[in-house]
């Protein structure tokens, strides 16, 4: 049986899923009951600076984007970091590292953009037996306003400026946590391993108003006939933050930094796919307020069920897609497939003549009987038929062998050939 047992910039952990800086990590109470369940770390919601306290809205907190059989999709969430005195987060955060001392606890943390904050949160936490901290430069709504959150995450000079101190006042691993709502993820990622991060996580949620309440005319959810941009997350995001991590995986700058993976991971399988774009772990948070706690059971269960199949150790899985990202002009424009329709199993809904016809090359005839075919002199190998047939694996993809000509085009497949010496190409070598 596979070890899942995970050891991320020196933080260890049973297993390699964290529960994120959110609700579910806001006291105590969640967090035993998270730990029972089976998580191996959390990372505790964002503590600020001692004073006045953080004042949430009282009304709705989270707008929501519903799948046709109501299946959560996003959430849309405006709620701000713990609005709960510090004082009593610490020692919530002491209380359960003791009781549970083999389980990764990292505290989230937001204050001001000055050194003198910084300085003193560090101190406060110091002693609460905490495995590391994470700078949250993510959040995009209501902090941010304040100067914090991703109004310091979309300027790489600051996280590289607070990323130093708090290498400088903290001996605990520093992970930043970085928005999404920026042009490139790369830079933030280079600005937080120039000021000594051990780590990155993303991505924070998405800038996002999900939708319109078209009586009172207003976002959603609507506070007093109000409404204001808040934070996206859940399974609507994964495609998002794959991307992210794997360009931070396969940058030159940032090669080898350490990435805790975040962004719609619901089963074993969305954990697997960050781990093999680069992240070490993973942090979860829409699935776990969807679903419950117990939810970690599936993915540990699903997970070692998977790298036991393949012979694989949780090692063996971290980074192994990397090499395989590529830039568009790496492809191999040589490479051909058509589809395929398997009249077994097709139930001649005609979903994918539909789509063919209506939207993309017209490579699927309707013959008598409806019966589907393609036409592979028109099929470009867009795949579209595939993604909208509604029974797995009707229509496949066909890759076409060296040499075997393409009837679209009337070519022999030839060898490895991509953008940069193809003939149509103005700057390639063969258009010389």
């Amino acid at each position: 049986m596979t070890d899942l047992r995970s050891d991320f910039v020196g933080i260890k952990s049973p297993n390699p899923f964290w529960l994120a800086s959110a609700p579910p990590t806001d006291k105590e109470y969640n967090v035993r009951r998270a730990f029972q369940a089976g998580w191996g770390g959390v990372v505790w919601k964002t503590l600020g600076s001692e004073g006045p306290p953080v004042v949430n809205v009282n009304g709705p907190r989270y707008g929501v984007i519903h799948g046709p059989d109501r299946r959560v999709l996003g959430l849309n969430n405006i709620e701000l970091i713990t609005d709960r005195p510090l004082e009593v987060n610490l020692r919530e955060i002491k209380s359960v590292k003791r009781d549970y001392p083999d389980r990764a606890l990292i505290i989230s943390l937001m204050v001001p953009c000055d050194e003198d904050s910084w300085r003193d949160i560090l101190k406060r936490i110091e002693d609460t037996g905490a495995d590391g901290v994470e700078l949250n430069f993510g959040c995009p709504h209501g902090m941010s306003e304040r100067g914090m959150g991703s109004a310091v995450g979309q300027v790489p000079e600051y996280i590289e400026m607070v990323t130093r101190w708090v290498k400088q006042y903290s001996r605990m691993p520093c992970i930043v946590k970085l928005t999404p709502n920026i042009t490139d993820v790369r830079k933030p990622a280079e600005a937080a391993k120039r000021g000594g991060a051990d780590a990155v996580s993303l991505i924070n949620t998405i800038n996002s108003i999900t939708s319109v309440d078209l009586d009172l005319f207003a976002p959603q959810p609507t506070i007093d006939g109000k409404g204001a941009h808040g934070g996206y997350c859940g399974p609507a995001v994964k495609p998002i933050a794959l991307n992210m991590v794997a360009e931070i995986a396969r940058h030159p700058e940032t090669r080898g930094l350490p990435i805790s993976g975040i962004g719609g991971i619901t089963t074993w399988r969305d954990a697997a796919e960050f781990m093999a774009l680069g992240a070490g772990n993973v942090q979860v948070c829409t699935a776990a307020m969807t679903y419950g706690f117990k939810i970690v059971q599936e993915m540990i269960s699903g997970l070692r069920d998977y790298l036991d199949t393949h012979d694989m150790a949780l090692s063996d899985l971290i980074g192994r897609a990397v090499p395989n990202v590529t830039d568009w002009n790496q492809l191999n424009l040589n490479y051909v497939t058509k589809a395929v329709i398997d009249q077994d199993a097709c139930i001649k809904c005609g979903r994918c003549y539909a789509a063919c016809e209506d939207t993309s090359h017209q490579a699927i005839a309707m013959r008598p009987g409806r019966v589907f075919e393609v036409i592979e002199e028109e099929c470009v190998a867009c795949n579209l038929c595939v993604d909208v047939c509604p029974v797995e694996d009707c229509i496949t993809m066909r890759e076409l062998a060296p040499d075997e000509t393409d009837l679209r085009t009337g070519i022999p497949r030839g060898g490895y050939a991509n953008w940069t010496t193809h003939p149509n190409n103005p700057m390639s070598k063969a258009a010389e």
